[in-house]
């Protein structure tokens, strides 16, 4: 069975390009554009993983792990920060809240899809 993916931004194209590689990679994917879409989608969907945006209007990504992990059916959804907040403590909070990995904008598509699949693989070993 495919495996399912939510990717979350506010930025369509950055949007778009994420959907397109993985979905060219033989994943299902549902896409939101919110903070407050993409905790819906999550609980709705209970996808795989989720790529979401760190800054996104109404909830932040951070917003949306924080909410995923209160909650007992989606507390074990896998999440990748994808976010053009590079310093540091950035990155600490990210961690600190239950994202499983983070990577910073500009991004490689192909470096994020590795990264979704060394995720995925760490979660199904």
């Amino acid at each position: 069975m495919k495996q399912t993916i939510l990717v979350a931004d506010d930025d369509r194209d950055i949007r778009e390009l994420v959907v397109f590689k993985l979905e060219q990679s033989g994943y299902g994917v549902i896409e939101a554009e919110d903070g407050a879409a993409a905790l819906e989608a999550a609980r709705l969907h209970r996808p795989d993983l989720c790529v979401l945006d760190v800054m996104m209007p109404g909830l932040s990504g951070v917003e949306v792990i924080r909410e995923l992990r209160r909650d007992r059916g989606c507390a074990d959804v896998k999440v990748i920060l994808l976010t053009a907040r590079a310093q540091e403590a950035d990155v600490e909070t990210g961690f600190s809240v239950g994202a499983d990995d983070y990577v910073v904008k500009p991004f490689s598509p192909r470096e994020l899809v590795s990264r979704v699949q060394a995720v995925l693989a760490r979660s199904s070993a």
